[in-house]
């Protein structure tokens, strides 16, 4: 369809709306103590979770692939003592971003229900699929080992309707309203928060350097809830 000279004369106003906000900041600070810190964890992990899994697959399959195409996910340390400054750190900026935001949380409290520690095997193949963690208002990822040649977070555009009607684009080299999924170049010390809404995934890594990072995920309750959970613990310790 074309329109006349007239009509092609006329001017748009550009406006962006819906957008998914995403933070990114380098906070190397960090690293140090969050490394010491997940070493720990990452070495329990392997001795009670992952060698248990590597003997199983071995046997399962006659061969020695070990723990090829797996990852080593800790538990979650959010309530360690060693970790409260970092811990309390994203704490606050996840309350910012959501405030940011424009959300209204201040009938809200901020809980954690996860906050743990993953490495890719050191053979190659690690990798998660595009996912979203369930009942979350934050997610957060802060990188401790990466580099070049290892994954990296991609975001994919949690609009249903959009990957519904969705167009070629003209040049997926470029950010664009036409883009399906980002990727962010990370550095140790990278940390990035996004929606707990937003789909994300990591590549398969080839085993050529380390890869380990940090992710939590926070919920916003209603301060009226979280107070009658704190009354229910109060009186089951009676």
């Amino acid at each position: 369809m074309q329109g006349t000279n007239n009509e092609s004369n006329i001017k748009f106003n550009s406006s962006q709306y819906f957008g998914t906000p995403v933070w990114s900041a380098q906070a190397p600070h960090f690293l140090k103590m969050m490394l010491k810190l997940t070493d720990g964890y990452l070495k329990h992990t392997q001795k009670t979770v992952v060698n248990k899994s590597n003997k199983e697959r071995n046997k399962k399959f006659k061969s020695k692939v070990d723990d090829f195409g797996g990852s080593n996910h800790t538990e979650s340390f959010n309530g360690d003592p060693k970790a409260k400054d970092f811990v309390n750190f994203i704490g606050a900026r996840s309350y910012e971003f959501l405030d940011w935001c424009g959300f209204n949380i201040s009938d809200h409290s901020l809980h954690f229900t996860e906050c743990w520690a993953q490495e890719f095997s050191k053979k190659g193949g690690g990798h998660h699929n595009t996912h979203v963690h369930w009942n979350q208002h934050v997610s957060g990822f802060y990188f401790l080992k990466c580099s070049e040649r290892t994954s990296l977070p991609v975001l994919h555009d949690p609009r249903q309707g959009a990957s519904m009607t969705r167009l070629p684009q003209k040049d997926p080299s470029k950010i664009t309203f036409a883009n399906e999924s980002v990727h962010y170049k990370i550095l140790p010390g990278t940390m990035v928060i996004i929606p707990g809404y937003t789909p994300h995934q990591y590549p398969v890594d080839y085993g050529l350097d380390p890869f380990r990072f940090i992710h939590w995920n926070i919920q916003a309750v209603p301060t009226s809830i979280s107070k009658d959970r704190s009354m229910k613990k109060k009186e089951e310790k009676k």
